[in-house]
Order: C-alpha cells, then sequence, then structure tokens
C-alpha cells in the first residue's frame, strides 16, 4: 500500500522560507515521477513543481527561482524549498505520486496523494 505523507508547512512571514517533505511508503521515489501541488481557497489545485524519474525538474512560472523540488532517494522522500514566500503562495500543498517516470502535465497521470500541508503566508 502506497502513502505519502507530507510534513514542513506553517506560518511564516512574506520573504521567508519553510521546506515541505513527503516521506513515501510502499513506493519508490528515484523511479517515478513525483510533483507537489497547491490549492487556495476557492481555486483548483495546481501545478507547483515535478521531478521525473530521470530528475528532470519543471517549475510553474509563479515559482521559478524561489522553489527548489528535490528528491533524496536514500530516504525515499521528496522535498519542496521554498524561499522568498509571498502572501500569494498561502494555500493547502500535496505530494503527488506518478505511475510513470515522465512527468504529464497538470494532474494527470498521479495515482496517489498525501494528505496535504498548509502554508501561510504573511505579508
Amino acid at each position: 500500500q502506497v502513502q505519502l505523507v507530507e510534513s514542513g508547512g506553517g506560518s511564516v512571514q512574506a520573504g521567508g522560507s519553510l521546506r515541505l517533505s513527503c516521506a513515501a511508503s510502499g513506493y519508490t521515489v528515484s523511479t517515478y515521477c513525483m510533483g507537489w501541488f497547491r490549492q487556495a481557497p476557492g481555486k483548483e489545485r495546481e501545478e507547483v513543481a515535478t521531478v521525473n524519474g530521470a530528475a528532470i525538474t519543471s517549475y510553474a512560472d509563479s515559482v521559478q527561482g524561489r522553489f527548489t523540488i528535490s528528491k533524496d532517494n536514500a530516504k525515499n522522500t521528496l522535498y519542496l524549498q521554498m524561499n522568498s514566500l509571498k502572501p500569494e503562495d498561502t494555500a493547502m500543498y500535496y505530494c503527488a505520486a506518478a505511475g510513470s517516470w515522465y512527468c504529464q502535465p497538470g494532474l494527470y497521470g498521479y495515482n496517489y496523494w498525501g494528505q496535504g500541508t498548509q502554508v501561510t503566508v504573511s505579508s
């Protein structure tokens, strides 16, 4: 049974940093595409960053240069380092795992989702 457990969310002031973690069990993070998504109240869930089985990363324009996605294969954990946070980054952040090494655009192809961790950025 695959489980994804996120942690690391919290409340910070604008300009601050947070690191989200997604610990996987029953799933090998090194092999497959994984991603971070977020959903703000009243808005659709959106892709934030992805990393495929070849460790190639992709970022939404809104976070490019501020966020970094990475995998620790030894710990079987996915991370999202978030720097220079802005109030518009406030959302529930979800970790997701695909069934393929390549990442499809948007929410497609992700078979497993974590429960989410809240990030709140105040101005």
